[in-house]
């Protein structure tokens, strides 16, 4: 072990000053084979001085040793020996955890708790408790029995040791030495004698100071005595002075307590004068007051201000904070009585007044909105809720005091205004059905004369554009063609007036809704506990209270409400939906909104039912409109918010039944097999469909709804026109597919909508496809007779005769070729080209204008046949100067004059 200590003090230690004091060999208990040394360093460089236990362990590569971990000695908690009785190598160290080590033998272990013992004894203050070990091994150095056990028990961290390094101070005091003797090295016995005679004169030099100091110290001694007799007469004069001061003592301590006892009764006194005081101004009412209670009008805004504030004086009486015990005084107990009596008498009086106001203000409500019904507008009742408004303050008073009170004018308003806002709503609706089945006369006006419903499906455009679509002759056409266009401008306004009558509909609900609910709310005080936004008015000094409303409706208001958020409204509005707007609303709001409209729901889907019957395309105007409103209405309060929430959900399912039976038209839809198809019925109602509603749906947050409803529709259209081609008998399958998907493509490349991107890409697809087998299919074989040549070289070739040796064949001679070319003159191409063109011409529709796109496509299929055969000729007849009686530019020009002359 002696050996490892020096090697580790070199190579770990020496280099920061550290002292290695003890060391021993410990491995974990569930890796034996994995040794490593815990040490104890002492750092004396270091003050006060530092003492480290140490975890080294050889490095992975090489043989260097290096410090794994590290503690301060200070925070040794617990040194656990396991066995005191029973000699074992296991021991514990308890740190910020538990370290368990086990020695290489129990010895070592021993010698090991011994140096830590000591150390801890030494050099700390909070010394760790050494726990299951034997007494022998814990030596208390600081209390030694003998001067031998003294000098052991300093001395013996280094006596104990067998070897100790020097430092490199010590290192350097010695080369010091050994410099000041030139025979230090060689002679040692020679340095060793120098170094004796040096101490002896030193010590020679102490005795001589020590005896030289004898006279000085006896001068001290002396001193000493002389001030011990002086500090003994202070201290009896002191005594006598003492003795002299004990009577005044007892006086004093009579005095002092007197004092006490009547600082206690003035702070009795003061405490009861103000309790009386604070008691007499909580209870005493003023007599203006008193004079409002009783007598005050409750009609004049001045007079109301005098009672409001008047009421809340006596409030504040009454529910003064007043000792228990003190309640118990007559005369407390005598005006609580007066209080109450004063309180019951105006609140019958103040109840009495309301009810007739709530009653009178109705009828005057009635009587106005009789002689403006024919307007399509709700009443405006903004003048009986500032009337009304004043009584606030005394409302709440009013709940606070008499609750049931509070109760019965809350039933008779409710009572008196759900009539009002029943028979209003009522007829409100009633007149914007009318308004909305009225036709414009010559002057641009609505009468009320009802118009043929002109759409009952989903398919009304298509059933208005179908009379041009049919083959008729071009008089007939171009008559019912400017018949369509007035009927279908007709059409069109009255869409546009169903969306404005819509848009009044449901914004004079928001506003009627909004204002009567901002009323009751601060009239009748039901939100106690409501999140306030507060602004400052630009003209004014004094706070405001802003309602958030949308800018149309903004108003002020004294409380702002939560928002009740339906749920399944759709992503857009998911996402207008601001967390910061999330409040706490009362119950009681939506129940008393409940009650003043009971009707409101039953009677806006009345409306949203009526609408869709004259016309289901109405299903996208309420779509956006209520989607719209629905985010107006979310921080106004949830039961406006329920409301549209629940129309909203409806409207959503009139769209998906409009979308549905736009579906079945399609698959239902008969095409006449009497003449060419052209463009199919259905591709076209999906354009004037996709047109109308991007001008409905534009900006809207719904637009990912009618997205999904243009992905089934196109996938229906699709499979609807491979329907019709396999069909109709008149015109080629290939034809009505490509017309049709050309014009499917160009309808989506015109909306420009991503989410229909790979439907816009399979009709390019299907339209290309269907173009390319047409022209094939059309174009066949106009050399029938050429190609039947060369198929035969070809199946020659086959057979393994050379292309060069095909002409050696009696069927396929030089001379059979001659004769086959012959019967293609130039003359005779152009010939079968002009009945191509006017076959296809015959064939496709007029409308598309594929006709030039069909023809070049042709040119180009042809063009490959024809160097199909220049080839088979210059590879199979080499050098026999055989070549086609017309060239390739003749091919174009004649695909060309033929296209020009029609």
């Amino acid at each position: 072990m002696a050996t490892i200590k020096h090697l580790l003090q070199q190579e770990v230690f020496l280099r920061d000053d550290e002292r290695l004091v003890g060391v021993i060999s410990v491995s974990k208990p569930s890796k034996k084979k994995k040794t490593s040394y815990l040490c104890a360093v002492l750092n004396t460089t270091e003050t006060p001085i530092r003492v480290c236990v140490y975890v080294v362990k050889k490095a992975d590569r090489g043989d260097a040793y290096k410090k794994q971990l590290s503690w301060l000695l200070k925070e040794l908690r617990v040194v656990d020996g396991k066995n005191s009785d029973k000699e074992m190598p296991e021991f514990d160290l308890h740190f910020e955890k538990v370290y368990k080590w086990v020695a290489s033998c129990p010895k070592d272990r021993d010698s090991f708790i011994s140096c830590l013992w000591r150390l801890s004894r030494r050099y700390l203050i909070q010394k760790p408790d050494f726990v299951n070990i034997s007494e022998d091994l814990l030596i208390d150095i600081t209390q030694p029995q003998d001067p031998s056990e003294v000098s052991k028990s300093v001395d013996d961290l280094s006596i104990e040791e067998d070897y100790q390094a020097l430092t490199s101070k010590e290192e350097t005091d010695l080369e010091l030495l050994m410099s000041e003797c030139a025979v230090a090295i060689s002679n040692a016995e020679a340095f060793a004698e120098q170094l004796g005679k040096q101490l002896s004169v030193l010590d020679g030099a102490n005795i001589h100071s020590i005896m030289g100091s004898e006279d000085q110290v006896l001068n001290l001694m002396r001193l000493l005595d002389d001030g011990i007799n002086e500090a003994e007469r202070i201290e009896r004069k002191l005594d006598s002075y003492d003795n002299i001061l004990v009577n005044v003592k007892e006086q004093m301590e009579v005095m002092k307590e007197k004092d006490r006892l009547m600082r206690i009764r003035n702070t009795n006194h003061q405490c009861l004068l103000e309790e009386l005081n604070s008691l007499v101004s909580q209870l005493d009412l003023d007599m203006k007051h008193i004079s409002a209670l009783c007598d005050g009008d409750l009609a004049s805004p001045g007079a109301i201000y005098e009672c409001t504030a008047a009421a809340q004086a006596l409030h504040k009486c009454m529910n003064a904070k007043i000792h228990a015990g003190l309640l118990r005084m007559g005369a407390v107990e005598e005006q609580h009585k007066r209080f109450n009596k004063l309180a019951a008498n105006f609140s019958k009086r103040l109840a009495h007044h309301l009810n007739n106001l709530f009653i009178h203000q109705g009828n005057e409500i009635e009587e106005t909105w009789n002689h403006m019904s024919s307007e399509l507008s709700m009443p405006n009742h903004d003048v009986m809720h500032r009337e009304l408004v004043v009584y606030a303050d005394l409302m709440h008073w009013l709940k606070d005091t008499d609750s049931s009170i509070f109760n019965s004018l809350c039933a008779v308003y409710h009572e008196n205004l759900c009539k009002l806002y029943t028979k209003e709503i009522s007829e409100f609706l009633e007149n914007a059905k009318q308004k909305m089945i009225a036709k414009p006369d010559k002057s641009g006006k609505h009468s009320a004369t009802l118009t043929p419903k002109l759409s009952g499906s989903a398919t009304s455009l298509g059933k208005l554009s179908d009379l041009h679509l049919r083959g008729r002759s071009s008089s007939v056409q171009s008559m019912e063609s400017a018949n369509f266009l007035n009927i279908l401008s007709v059409h069109l306004d009255t869409k546009g007036l169903f969306d404005q009558i819509l848009e009044t509909v449901l914004g004079e609900m928001e506003r009627v809704c909004i204002a009567e609910q901002d009323f009751c709310v601060r009239f009748f005080h039901l939100v106690e506990k409501a999140a306030i936004v507060e602004s400052k008015d630009e003209d004014e000094d004094q706070e405001v209270w802003t309602l958030r409303t949308p800018p149309k409706l903004r108003r002020k208001s004294s409380i702002i409400l939560d928002d009740y958020f339906v749920e399944n409204l759709g992503q857009g509005l998911m996402q207008k939906r601001s967390t910061s707007h999330l409040r706490q609303i009362n119950d009681t709001v939506r129940v008393m909104m409940a009650e003043l409209f009971p009707t409101l729901d039953t009677e806006l889907n009345g409306f949203l039912a009526f609408a869709d019957k004259q016309d289901s395309m109405y299903s996208m105007f309420m779509l956006v409109r209520m989607s719209q409103h629905v985010i107006n209405t979310q921080d106004m309060g949830s039961f406006l918010s329920l409301i549209f929430g629940n129309c909203l959900i409806k409207v959503k399912r009139n769209f998906d039944n409009h979308i549905l039976a736009h579906i079945k038209g399609i698959e239902e839809a008969k095409i006449s097999k009497k003449t060419r198809c052209g463009i199919i019925i259905f591709v076209h109602n999906f354009e004037d469909f996709a047109n109308f509603a991007e001008t409905i749906f534009k900006g809207s947050d719904r637009h990912t709804d009618l997205d999904k409803a243009y992905a089934k529709l196109v996938n229906v259209i699709f499979e609807q026109i491979e329907r019709v081609a396999n069909e109709h008998v008149k015109t080629p399958p290939a034809v009505i597919m490509m017309e049709n998907y050309h014009r499917m493509f160009s309808i989506l490349s015109q909306l420009k909508i991503a989410s229909l991107e790979s439907e816009k890409k399979k009709a390019k697809q299907l339209y290309t496809e269907n173009l390319h087998q047409y022209t094939t299919n059309l174009l066949g074989r106009p050399l029938e007779k050429l190609h039947i040549f060369f198929e035969g070289v070809e199946a020659q070739m086959a057979k393994g005769v050379k292309a060069e040796e095909v002409g050696f064949q009696l069927a396929f001679s030089k001379q059979e070729l001659r004769k086959v070319i012959k019967e293609y003159t130039p003359k005779e191409i152009k010939k079968i080209f002009e009945h191509m063109y006017k076959k296809v011409e015959k064939q496709l529709c007029e409308e598309e204008n594929l006709l030039q796109v069909v023809w070049h496509d042709m040119q180009d299929e042809f063009t490959k046949q024809y160097n199909y055969y220049n080839d088979r000729i210059t590879k199979c007849y080499p050098d026999s100067q055989i070549s086609l009686e017309f060239t390739i530019h003749d091919v174009l020009h004649f695909f060309s004059d033929i296209a020009q002359s029609h």
